[in-house]
C-alpha cells in the first residue's frame, strides 16, 4: 500500500470504530496529516477529553497516552506502538520523591507534564514547559522539589529566584545532547538566523537562544514572525512541520543539531498506526481508579493556578 492508501484507511477506520487519533508534534508528518489533533502532549490530553469518541489513539509516547487515560478515565485508550517510552519519564520513580518529601516535608512537588502516571500520585502540581515559571510563582510554597527535568528546573529557578528549587539529575537526552558549540557551529553557518530553543535543552544552550519556549510556542513564533531564517532547537521534526505550516511564507528553518532525534518518537510508524485501529497492534493503557485519582489531582491543581 502507497502512503496515500494508508492513510485513507486509517480515515475509514477511524469513522468506522469512532475512534480519536491524536498525534504529537514529533511525529512523522505522514502521521500528523491523518491525526484528529496534534500538538504538545498536555494539548492533546484536554483535546481528547472533548472529543466525542469513545475511544482514543496516542502516536506519541507511554506517558502521554498515560495522561489522556488520566483525563479521559471512561474511554479506551491504545498507544500506537507499544515500545514508545521516555527515558526522562522513567528516570524518577515515586519512592524517590517520597524520601524527599520525608527529609523535607514543607517542600511542593512540581512535576514536569513528562513524567509516569505513577509518579504523578506524589506530587503535588503538574505543569507544562509553556506554564510552569507561571505555577511556580503563583504556589504558596517557598520550597520546591521539582522533577524530572533539571534543565527546565534551572530555567524556572532562574525566572523565579524567589523560590527555593531543588533540583534531582534527570533530564531529556535528547534535548541535553546538544551544546553552546553547537549553537556557535549554527550562528556561523547561518548569522541570519532566529535561534528558538525548548528550554529541555541546557542552561549554556537556553542563554544563548533568541527565543525559549514550549514546542507549541517555538511553532507559534516562527509563524508568526517577521523574520525569515530559524534555528530551530528541539526534536528535528519541528523543522519539517514548520517547512508544510509556512509554505509560501518564504521561510527557511534549520536543525540546531543533527543529534535532536527521539527514537521513541520516530518509533511509531504509519502502519503501526494503522495495525493499532484494525485491532493487529497497538497497546490499550490500563490505569486503576486509585492511580487516576491521585495522578488527576496534581492535574487539576494545575488547571487551577495556570
Amino acid at each position: 500500500m502507497t502512503i496515500k492508501a494508508i492513510q485513507e484507511e486509517i480515515a475509514r477506520l477511524k469513522r468506522e470504530k469512532d475512534i480519536c487519533l491524536l498525534a504529537h508534534s514529533y511525529q512523522a508528518r505522514e502521521i500528523i496529516e491523518v491525526a484528529d489533533f496534534s500538538g504538545d502532549s498536555y494539548q492533546l490530553s484536554v483535546a481528547a477529553a472533548g472529543a466525542p469518541q469513545k475511544s482514543v489513539v496516542m502516536c506519541g509516547v507511554k506517558f502521554m497516552a498515560e495522561t489522556v487515560k488520566i483525563l479521559s478515565p471512561g474511554k479506551t485508550v491504545l498507544l500506537a506502538n507499544p515500545a514508545a517510552g521516555c527515558p526522562m519519564a522513567e528516570q524518577i520513580d515515586r519512592e524517590l520523591v517520597l524520601a524527599v518529601k520525608e527529609d523535607d516535608p514543607n517542600c511542593a512537588v512540581v512535576a514536569y507534564i513528562n513524567t509516569t502516571a505513577e509518579l504523578k500520585t506524589v506530587c503535588d502540581v503538574c505543569v507544562t514547559s509553556s506554564s510552569a515559571v507561571k505555577i511556580v510563582k503563583k504556589l504558596p510554597d517557598k520550597n520546591i522539589l521539582f522533577v524530572p527535568d533539571s534543565n527546565l528546573g534551572n530555567y524556572v529557578a532562574k525566572q523565579v529566584p524567589e523560590k527555593r528549587i531543588q533540583l534531582l539529575k534527570g533530564g531529556c537526552p535528547i534535548h541535553m545532547a546538544v551544546s553552546a558549540i553547537d549553537v556557535e557551529n549554527a550562528r556561523i553557518a547561518f548569522p541570519d538566523a532566529l535561534l528558538l530553543v525548548h528550554p529541555e535543552c541546557v542552561p549554556d544552550v537556553v542563554a544563548l537562544a533568541d527565543f525559549v519556549g514550549s514546542t507549541s510556542a517555538i511553532m507559534d513564533c516562527a509563524e508568526k514572525s517577521d523574520h525569515t531564517d530559524f534555528i530551530i532547537g528541539t526534536e528535528i521534526s519541528i523543522v519539517e512541520n514548520l517547512q508544510y505550516k509556512c509554505q509560501g511564507q518564504n521561510k527557511r528553518f534549520y536543525p540546531l543539531s543533527k543529534r535532536l532525534i527521539c527514537p521513541n518518537m520516530k518509533i511509531t510508524s504509519l502502519v503501526d498506526v494503522l495495525n493499532c485501529l484494525r485491532g493487529d497492534g497497538g497497546e490499550e493503557v490500563i490505569l486503576d481508579d486509585e492511580t487516576i485519582t491521585a495522578a488527576r489531582g496534581c492535574i487539576d491543581r494545575m488547571i487551577e493556578l495556570g
